[in-house]
C-alpha cells in the first residue's frame, strides 16, 4: 500500500470516528479546547491569530473566536482558493460569513491580511507524537504554513485523533504543538480507549 493510500484510509477512519462522537461529550471537549487555547493566548500575549472556521464535526472554536474578537485580538481566517492556496481575511464578526468551496465559510467582503501571525490554529484528522498532521488531502495548510515559519502552529483534534505515527510524505509540515496536552477522560471513555 502506498503512503497516499494509507493516508486516504486513515482519513476515512478518522472522519467516521469523529462523526460518531456523542454531542454532549463533543461540546464538553470543545469547550475545554477553547479554554486551553485562550490560556495560551493570554500567557503568551498573542495579538494576531490565524484560525479555521469550524465545519462539520471539527472542534467548535467559535466561542474562542468570539472571545478573541471581544478582546481586540486580530483574527484572520482562510478562504480556500484553487491550486492549494488560501486567501487570508480579517474577521470582524461571525455574523457576516458566506459559503466557500468544500463546505467552508469565510467573511463576506473582507479585507485581505498580509502580515505575520503569533499563532496559527490548525484543524486536522490525525496528529502524531512528533506533531505531524494528517489533513483533508488538499495540501492547503502545508503550503500556507511554509510561508509562516516564525508562527507558533497549534493542531487541534480529539484524543482519538492523536496517534503514535501517521503516514508522512516529504511535503508534510511539522507543527509546533498539538492539543490535547493530556488525555481527556470523557472522550477517551466514550471511544473505548
Amino acid at each position: 500500500m502506498t503512503i497516499a493510500e494509507e493516508k486516504k484510509n486513515l482519513r476515512g477512519h478518522m472522519l467516521m470516528k469523529r462523526a460518531k462522537l456523542e454531542k454532549r461529550i463533543k461540546e464538553r471537549y470543545d469547550h475545554w479546547v477553547c479554554e486551553k487555547i485562550w490560556t495560551n493566548i493570554i500567557e503568551r500575549a498573542y495579538r494576531t491569530v490565524h484560525c479555521y472556521l469550524p465545519m462539520g464535526a471539527e472542534i467548535d472554536i467559535n466561542p474562542l473566536i468570539e472571545r478573541m474578537l471581544n478582546e481586540n485580538i486580530a483574527v484572520v481566517v482562510p478562504k480556500t482558493l484553487p491550486n492549494r492556496k488560501m486567501q487570508n481575511l480579517i474577521l470582524y464578526s461571525l455574523n457576516e460569513l458566506e459559503k466557500g468551496v468544500f463546505g467552508t465559510r469565510h467573511p463576506a467582503n473582507a479585507e485581505v491580511y498580509h502580515g505575520d501571525y503569533n499563532l496559527i490554529i490548525v484543524p486536522g484528522l490525525a496528529f502524531d507524537s512528533q506533531n505531524f498532521r494528517l489533513g483533508y488531502g488538499g495540501g492547503y495548510y502545508d503550503t500556507f504554513l511554509l510561508q509562516h515559519p516564525q508562527a507558533c502552529t497549534l493542531g487541534v483534534g480529539y484524543p482519538f485523533q492523536h496517534l503514535k505515527n501517521i503516514p508522512l510524505e516529504p511535503h508534510d509540515i511539522q507543527l509546533t504543538e498539538t492539543l490535547p496536552y493530556q488525555k481527556y477522560p470523557a472522550v477517551d471513555e466514550f471511544m473505548g480507549m
